[in-house]
Parts: structure tokens; sequence; C-alpha cells
């Protein structure tokens, strides 16, 4: 599987592009701020076509360049329904499904947006990924009213899911269970 990240716009949020290989589809997830110029230079350099765009919530940091994605790829967002008011364009309701090939978990966390989700995913090779927006990061959360979402959520991954945050470098569950202040003594 084919993971790229890269920060974008003034706040650097993470936006990815996911594919099962190289030369094919892809999901694009959080299309944010500032991604036209580098989202064109990964697509290009791994000769991928979105087939879908993907947003862990609905704020602008990760929803800004969607409808010029959108239009110029004839693709639509897909947005928890209840992130649809934060959106000015057009976007689909984001449910678990295949996308590009890869079945994309689709696991509500509301407390950063009402329809924050984290996206869940297991790669062909046996990995598992968890793209967690703005509700979890390394050694961080989004906001301190998720942490009850985040213990539900966070017990039905195993230590080794990488986790892929909407801001900041990848983490994985267990490192996030030993050593997130923000969960302590939540029993995750």
């Amino acid at each position: 599987m084919l993971v790229v990240g890269f920060g974008s716009g003034p706040l650097q949020a993470n936006c990815y592009l996911l594919a099962a290989a190289a030369g094919g589809p892809c999901v694009v997830v959080d299309p944010g701020q500032e991604v036209a110029a580098p989202l064109a230079a990964a697509l290009a350099e791994h000769g991928l076509v979105p087939a879908a765009l993907l947003a862990t919530h609905g704020h602008p940091d990760h929803v800004a360049s969607a409808a010029a994605l959108s239009a110029e790829h004839g693709v639509p967002l897909h947005l928890h329904p209840a992130d649809a008011p934060l959106y000015e364009g057009d976007s689909v309701p984001l449910e678990s499904g295949v996308f590009a090939g890869l079945d994309v978990d689709v696991r509500p966390v509301p407390g950063h947006t009402p329809g924050s989700v984290v996206l869940a995913l297991e790669t062909p090779e046996g990995g598992r990924l968890a793209l967690t927006g703005d509700t979890l990061f390394a050694g961080s959360v989004g906001r301190g009213d998720v942490t009850v979402a985040l213990r539900d959520l966070l017990t039905a991954f195993p230590d080794d899911t990488v986790v892929l945050p909407g801001h900041g470098p990848a983490t994985t569950i267990g490192r996030e269970r030993a050593g997130n202040p923000f969960l302590a003594g939540t029993g995750v």
C-alpha cells in the first residue's frame, strides 16, 4: 500500500494520499488549505489519479481545497453529515466502504466537531492505519472533551496501529497508550 502525506497551509494540516499501489486510483484525505501544488506533485510522482476525497472533519484547514479538487477531478468530497454545515461546498455522506480499492472503516468520534471521524484501514501487507484528523495527535489530543470518545475508540485498535494525525508526525496506538498525557487515567 502506498501512503503519501504532507503538511500544508498556515496550520500545516496533513493531507494524505492512499493507494493500493503507485500508478492507479487513490484516496485524498483532508485536502485542506494550499494543497494544490504539493498534491499535484505527489500525484505526478506516483502516477496517481484521485478517485475519492475524504475528510476527517469539516474545518477549513482540512477541506479548503476540496471544492476545487472535486471540480478538477470529478470526484465528490465525502464528509460526515454532522459537519456538512461547516463546509461551503457540496459533499456526500461519509460512510464506511471501498474507495480506490481500499476498504475504509469510518468510525465517528464526535467532540472536535460534531462529525469528526477516524478512518481505519488494514493494508494488504497486514498493517493497520488510523487517520485521526484532529482527534488524536502524537502526544496530544484535539480537545480535552474528546477523551471519552477516544477511550472507546482506541480500545478497538491494537498497539501496532499506525496513527496518521491531522497535524504533526505519525505515531502508534501503543505509543499513545503508554505516553499521551491526555489519555492518562482514561483506561485506554
